[in-house]
Formats: C-alpha cells, sequence, structure tokens
C-alpha cells in the first residue's frame, strides 16, 4: 500500500460562496459550500487519484486491502470518518446531529460528532455552539415563536482555533468563516432554524436528540518544540484525535497497523517520502496513510492536521 490522495467532491450551497478559493486550486463555478475531501459516504464517494488505485473509489480500495489500509482494529464495511472544507457566506442553519444509538434506530446512519478547525474568520464572525440554560418545553417554544436567540450560545472566533461539536449540542457556523470540519461519516442534520429559506424544520427529531446540558467551548492546546516542527494537541476525542503541526525542516513518522492516520494540509505545501517514492502534499489537500506502511517523512514548509482513530 501507498499514501492515497483523492479528488475533492464539491458541493453547492445556498449559504455557500467563494472561500475555498485561498485554500484550494480549481474551484467549480458557483456558490460552494462544501469540498468532501475523504468519504466513503453514499452521498460522496472519494475517488483516488494516485498511483495503481487512481481512478477507483476508497470503497473498492477497502474491499480489497482492508487490513493492510485500516489496520486490525478498524474492522468497518465503510471508512469510519468524513473529512470536508466548509465556506460559509451567509449563515448555516441553527441545528443538532443525533448520536450513533438514535441515528442507527431511525435514519440507518451513524450519529455524528465533529470538530471544527477555523481557517478563516472575520471580525465579526461567531459560532453557535450549545444552549443557555432552559428545559426543552422553553426551547421548542422558542422555535415556534421565533424567539430562539435568547437561548443560543454565541462565540466569536478567530483562525487557528478549534471546537469539538458532540452529537447532540445544538450549533451553527456563522458567515464570513472557512473551517475544516472532521466528523464520523454521517450525513444526518436536524434543522431547528433556517432564517426562513424554506428548508425543513425537523423540530421534533431535534427536540429527540439535543441534549440541552452539553456545553460548548474551544478545544485546549498544548503546544511542544521540536527541531524541525512544533506539535500542537487538542486532546483526546471520543472516536478520534486530533494535532497540529507546524513543519519547517522535516517530521519523521511511522505508520500503526492498528490503524490508518490522516494528514489534512491547510498551510504550504511539502512532501510525503515513504519507501523510495513520494507525494506533493499542497494546501487544501488530504492524504491517507496506510496502517502498513512503514516510516515516512513529510518535508517542506506546512501546517498539517493529523487524523488518529480512536481505537
Amino acid at each position: 500500500m501507498y499514501p492515497l490522495k483523492f479528488k475533492p467532491i464539491y458541493f453547492e450551497k445556498i449559504w455557500g460562496g467563494r472561500g475555498l478559493e485561498k485554500f484550494k486550486k480549481d474551484i467549480p463555478r458557483g456558490s460552494i459550500g462544501e469540498s468532501w475531501e475523504l468519504s466513503c459516504h453514499k452521498n460522496g464517494l472519494s475517488i483516488i487519484e494516485n498511483g495503481i488505485y487512481k481512478g477507483k473509489t476508497l470503497k473498492d480500495v477497502i474491499k480489497i486491502e482492508r487490513e493492510k489500509l485500516l489496520g486490525r482494529n478498524i474492522d468497518l464495511e465503510n471508512f469510519p470518518i468524513l473529512i470536508k472544507f466548509i465556506s460559509a457566506e451567509d449563515n448555516l442553519s441553527i441545528q443538532v446531529h443525533p448520536d450513533n444509538e438514535y441515528a442507527r434506530a431511525v435514519e440507518n446512519e451513524n450519529g455524528k460528532s465533529e470538530l471544527w478547525y477555523i481557517l478563516k474568520a472575520e471580525e465579526d464572525s461567531n459560532i453557535i455552539l450549545g444552549n443557555k440554560s432552559c428545559s426543552k418545553e422553553e426551547f421548542k417554544s422558542g422555535i415556534i415563536s421565533g424567539d430562539l436567540e435568547r437561548y443560543l450560545n454565541v462565540i466569536k472566533v478567530k483562525e487557528g482555533e478549534a471546537y469539538y461539536v458532540n452529537a447532540g449540542l445544538l450549533h451553527a457556523i456563522g458567515n464570513g468563516i472557512v473551517l475544516v470540519e472532521i466528523q464520523q461519516s454521517s450525513d444526518v442534520t436536524y434543522r431547528v432554524y433556517d432564517y426562513n429559506r424554506g428548508r425543513e424544520i425537523h423540530i421534533n427529531k431535534a427536540l429527540d436528540v439535543i441534549k440541552l446540558d452539553l456545553i460548548g467551548e474551544r478545544l485546549k492546546e498544548s503546544k511542544e518544540n521540536f527541531k524541525g516542527y512544533n506539535k500542537i494537541n487538542y486532546g483526546h476525542m471520543e472516536y478520534f484525535s486530533v494535532e497540529k503541526y507546524e513543519i519547517n525542516n522535516i517530521l519523521e513518522e511511522e505508520s500503526c497497523e492498528e490503524s490508518f492516520y490522516v494528514y489534512i494540509c491547510i498551510e504550504g505545501k511539502g512532501v510525503v517520502a515513504y519507501n523510495n517514492n513520494e507525494e506533493w502534499l499542497n494546501c487544501g489537500e488530504v492524504v491517507l496513510i496506510p496502517a502498513t506502511l512503514g516510516k515516512y517523512y513529510i518535508s517542506g514548509n506546512l501546517t498539517i492536521l493529523k487524523i488518529i482513530m480512536n481505537v
């Protein structure tokens, strides 16, 4: 196996725009709101763009190379995470995602917890993350009366910050924000308010899954300095962990036979060298490191996010 790169899948959204142009090349025309970078979800299957598996879907390659690619501890039919870039020129709906138990029973899907890493934010940009103290009856009344704002926890955000959005936590991305979203492989969203844009609102399901006692806040960072790079840890989350590397020379790594790794380049560019071969890693690109790759090196002047599955 070798490091896999993927063709992005672009989606137009009524709240989208052209914000991804700063981070990615060859953005198609239109109001682009999402770019799915790594996915085995039925609504957007990633296609490999390098090596002997070029042109095949990730799902097809998993059938051929399951343990070599995913690792011996990942026993799943499909890839467990989905990685997106999101560009919000307008506000996204105020929404909530179900947990695994509810989503599998009601939607035949996974639940959805996710992490946001802010790539760009206008000076007055904010997110909604969680709610102020209220009962479900008060919250439902706020939805129906259009007076939901009094219960929303609004947070002003800046570039470089990270936030964890647990299943059941009320949330929304505000206008002027571009971010990376790392999430469980799911596409289930229940809207509670959509700024009168005419799309379906899911009041009953949202009230079933919302956890009004959850607290939304910025992830704490811990930074370590090494020769050639800096490493920033964001802590241990339920399904995956995320680390950031600021590389100015070279990072030496080794794959893990239990699971794969994924890297997202969010600034600069570099090279992934392995077994006398190499792959370029440019800003806005994702590379999947198979569990059996062995030693590899990432060099250049670049900033990357590393996703580690908690298995």
